[in-house]
């Protein structure tokens, strides 16, 4: 079960927050650039690279964003120190390297008197204990309060400031909401959810059902499987996420069907496209090697394959992702294999 968050001084409220993102990848750096635009009186990016970050903050591009400049407001830093002060941390590291990078992290926020308030825009399950990524970050550091920052939103347009939507989560009311005024501008639309648990995986879950929708791209399936593979999908997300303690509704909305659509579609979803390559006959291994950024359906099936099968729950399609991606099997057997299932009601 979520730990619940600390109570804390909603200082959102009545003053410009100081924020460091913890992260330098596309989603790192285009939040960071929204939370300049919407007002904060400082905005730090702190990578674990010190070569990358210090090209990052000379050439203010990114290799992920090339024909984005970084905003001069954005500072950088690799040394952990950027966070004393900090009243507000972003983080954007991909959900399998959370644990080794707050690890790092953990003693120079012990060193500060308030531990300030954590959002996070990870997705996916942590590999071996399948933890969501607010889950690890409570355990390395329990004192903190924990919010989720989730949607479709793909790095590549919100750097283009095309209009997005994205849900901030929390257990606390107050605390979503001082998230979406740290966030929020003209272009980026932020709903508050008390469904923290909801908002996470779905945006984790989502993944796998878009490498299953890159599959059915790679064999060429045409839109009518593929949005039949939509909606089953949906239904294999709210099952397993009501299960560990969501809200149902929550798939419904934002962060469940909207962010699913996206990823499902997009030409620039990684999910979708490792899906498709590895259907177009492509090695797993050699498809993940090329690629700059972390693919996180991949890690996640197995997570939360493992703790469906602690429930009982049967999840069709996702065991069948795991079988093509992970056990080698072929891919046009596993469509047959899931269209020659029992039908039931809808």
């Amino acid at each position: 079960p979520r730990r619940p968050s600390r109570t804390f001084v909603d200082l959102g409220a009545t003053m410009k927050e100081r924020i460091t993102i913890v992260g330098d990848g596309q989603m790192g750096l285009v939040m960071a650039a929204a939370a300049v635009e919407a007002g904060a009186e400082s905005v730090t990016v702190w990578g674990p690279f010190e070569e990358s970050v210090a090209s990052l903050e000379a050439t203010r591009r990114s290799s992920r964003l090339p024909d984005w400049r970084i905003p001069d407001a954005v500072g950088f830093a690799s040394d952990p120190g950027c966070l004393v002060g900090s009243s507000l941390v972003m983080n954007a590291i991909p959900t399998q390297f959370v644990r080794p990078v707050w690890n790092r992290l953990a003693p120079t926020l012990a060193g500060i008197p308030e531990t300030p308030v954590v959002v996070s825009t990870a997705k996916g399950l942590e590999i071996g204990s399948g933890l969501l990524p607010t889950d690890v970050i409570h355990e390395i550091v329990p004192s903190a309060s924990v919010s989720v920052l989730s949607g479709p939103t793909i790095a590549t347009e919100l750097a283009r400031r095309q209009p997005a939507v994205m849900v901030a989560a929390s257990a606390e009311g107050s605390l979503a909401a001082r998230v979406h005024r740290a966030f929020g501008t003209p272009w980026l639309r932020i709903y508050e959810s008390r469904d923290p648990t909801g908002v996470e995986l779905a945006g984790g879950l989502k993944n796998v059902i878009a490498l299953a929708a890159g599959i059915c791209d790679g064999l060429d399936l045409g839109f009518n499987a593929k949005s039949a593979l939509l909606a089953r999908g949906l239904a294999e997300m709210t099952r397993i996420g009501v299960a560990l303690g969501a809200d149902a509704r929550t798939f419904s909305g934002i962060a469940g069907v909207g962010d699913l659509a996206t990823t499902c579609f997009s030409p620039d979803g990684r999910n979708r496209a490792c899906g498709e390559a590895i259907a177009r006959g492509a090695s797993l291994d050699e498809y993940l090697a090329g690629q700059a950024c972390v693919v996180e359906g991949v890690p996640t099936v197995e997570s939360v394959l493992a703790r469906a099968a602690d429930r009982g729950i049967e999840l069709p399609i996702m065991q069948a992702v795991k079988a093509v991606l992970l056990e080698g099997r072929d891919p046009a057997e596993a469509i047959r294999e899931l269209m020659g299932r029992p039908s039931g009601e809808e």
